[in-house]
């Protein structure tokens, strides 16, 4: 028995006319009757009481055509289904990012993916660069949404956007009322960097800044992320030098000031495997073409 089999009998069952069974299916009636005599032969029952004048199904036959519609539903909906996933209409889409990107364009591109595809689930994951790296190695996510990028030659990889550095600083700061403040005159002060580890990581391209500018910040409060960073500073334990684009935000207990000095800015990248050929990879990152396109424009 398959599900041509039981395609032909539904169709029987349903109409309870041979002839008007073969004419839906599109096929003469000779060859519907030899699917169906052949299909009792399988089972080795009676399917349908025959006669002259009409037709109807027996108790087997019953059985069985309640669960061959469910089966047939199934199947129809089965393959409707891979389909759509097939097509990035549907499934999953497993994205990793840095904390710092919640304040950039990232939170308006993941907007617009859900817009444009909103039968798509999409499962979102806080990340360091390293663990992103790894978790893309393995497979456990789709996306990752770096800062500034990930080096391994076996990603794709595009930029969302640059923007230089600016001092986060406590609100009561002596250098909060500076409007623009020389980065070189920040050398007694406690920095608050992130992350504690892996290294290299965004504390060095910070930490190298400052080199630049003919000091190494004494005594460094190191956090392992952003989120942690801010709250430091937010609470006066020091300053930092974070991503313009976290000044958006309203952040109580911070101050954002432009510096002057050594300023080598940062940018968001967006990596995926290049042996990942998933439709739902394809529309973001054809999604991120016309997305950058746009804040050009604007």
């Amino acid at each position: 028995m398959d599900f041509k089999h039981l395609k032909y009998f539904v169709a029987v069952a349903e109409e309870l006319h041979f002839g008007r069974a073969a004419e839906r299916l599109e096929i003469a009636q000779p060859p519907l009757s030899r699917q169906i005599a052949q299909l009792e032969r399988d089972l080795d029952v009676l399917l349908f009481d025959r006669s002259r004048s009409q037709i109807r199904l027996t108790q087997a036959g019953e059985a069985l055509f309640e669960r061959a519609r469910e089966l047939l539903e199934l199947l129809d909906s089965t393959c409707r289904e891979t389909t759509l996933i097939g097509k990035g209409g549907a499934g999953m889409l497993r994205i990793g990012f840095v904390g710092s990107a919640t304040h950039g364009p990232l939170p308006r591109l993941i907007k617009a993916f859900r817009s444009n595809y909103p039968t798509v689930d999409l499962a979102l994951f806080t990340m360091n660069n390293a663990e992103s790296e790894r978790a893309l190695v393995q497979r456990e996510i789709d996306i990752a949404v770096a800062r500034p990028w990930l080096s391994g030659n076996e990603f794709r990889t595009d930029i969302l956007n640059s923007e230089p550095f600016i001092l986060a600083l406590p609100e009561d700061s002596k250098w909060s009322e500076v409007e623009k403040v020389a980065l070189a005159d920040l050398h007694d002060e406690v920095f608050v960097l992130f992350p504690r580890r892996p290294r290299p990581a965004y504390c060095d391209r910070i930490l190298e800044a400052c080199q630049k500018e003919g000091f190494t910040p004494k005594q460094p409060v190191m956090s392992q992320d952003f989120q942690t960073a801010i709250s430091l500073v937010s609470v006066g334990v020091g300053i930092s030098v974070v991503p313009e684009s976290v000044s958006q935000s309203n952040i109580s207990g911070i101050a954002f000031r432009p510096y002057i000095g050594e300023n080598p800015g940062t940018s968001l990248s967006i990596h995926a495997r290049l042996d990942n050929q998933s439709r739902h990879v394809s529309n973001f990152f054809g999604l991120l073409k016309t997305f950058k396109k746009q804040n050009r424009r604007a």
